[in-house]
């Protein structure tokens, strides 16, 4: 299959990675950024992590070497009439996605497949903006994209049939293991992890425990590999506080109200690992 991702960021950087090491599920691999820095940078950490990976005996330098060779980096979309795929793994922002998609809709040929690595944003809405809807859905891939095992197979209104069939075998040839989920805010993880993660935050703002001893609590009482208020510096607390906000809007329900000291926070760019400082320092 031949592969075009747009975004540069930490998903996009993830999905490249995986995508590299996937052997023949990937015939080719365009890599888009705005900015050729941007997109350089990306192939650097695949490659760092994909050496890695050697040294620790899970993958070879010829089969590096091959990823290599099948990867083009691009800052223009002149290759999206000549793949298979298409996922789109830019910022998690209404307005970027739309516009994103105002430049695609020209370039797109019948049978191209767009899967948008959207956490919360409707599929539906997305698909309308292009010329063949049927071909559209979520592709959600978690952080750290490389490890984590799960796709959400997203459908839409408009998503036919046979591109969901199409791109669960695609997430098993990548070892993932996929599930398919009708559209709904938030799909099925972020739907209870996202409000779990703002409760953690209205339990540190009302200064029942400290942000250490939240982690604590579920590191230790439920077992989580990670505490919420850290898997919110990890996320991006900005991310989080934009699935918040779509979860609020879509369905009206005030459980899904953010909490405001993650929206002071943000608007302070205490957006955690990324920027160095959120709930923990970095």
């Amino acid at each position: 299959m031949k592969v075009l991702i747009i975004g540069s960021g930490t998903m996009g950087t993830g999905i490249a990675q995986l995508l590299m090491s996937s052997n023949g599920a990937v015939e080719s691999l365009c890599i888009y950024s705005r900015y050729q820095e941007h997109a350089e940078r990306l192939l650097n950490v695949c490659e760092k992590n994909l050496n890695k990976l050697i040294a620790k005996g899970k993958f070879t330098e010829e089969e590096l070497q091959a990823s290599l060779n099948k990867i083009e980096i691009i800052t223009d979309l002149s290759c999206a009439p000549e793949v298979d795929l298409i996922i789109e793994a830019v910022t998690e922002d209404y307005t970027i996605k739309m516009e994103l998609l105002d430049k695609l809709k020209e370039l797109l040929k019948e049978n191209t497949i767009f899967g948008t690595n959207t956490s919360s944003l409707s599929i539906t809405e997305l698909a309308a903006k292009l010329p063949y809807p049927g071909n559209v859905l979520g592709m959600h891939f978690f952080n750290p994209a490389p490890i984590m095992e799960l796709i959400e197979v997203v459908q839409g209104y408009t998503t036919d049939q046979a591109v969901i069939k199409k791109m669960i075998a695609f997430a098993e040839e990548l070892g993932k293991t996929p599930v398919v989920v009708n559209e709904g805010p938030g799909f099925v993880v972020n739907r209870m992890l996202i409000p779990m993660i703002n409760e953690a935050i209205c339990i540190l703002e009302e200064g029942v425990a400290s942000a250490e001893d939240i982690d604590k609590s579920m590191r230790f009482g439920a077992h989580h590999p990670m505490g919420p208020l850290s898997l919110s510096d990890l996320i991006g607390n900005d991310v989080v506080l934009s699935i918040m906000d779509v979860l609020f809007q879509e369905t009206g329900d005030s459980k899904y109200r953010a909490n405001p000291l993650l929206r002071k926070m943000v608007r302070a760019n205490h957006l955690g690992r990324k920027t160095s400082k959120g709930f923990f320092a970095y």
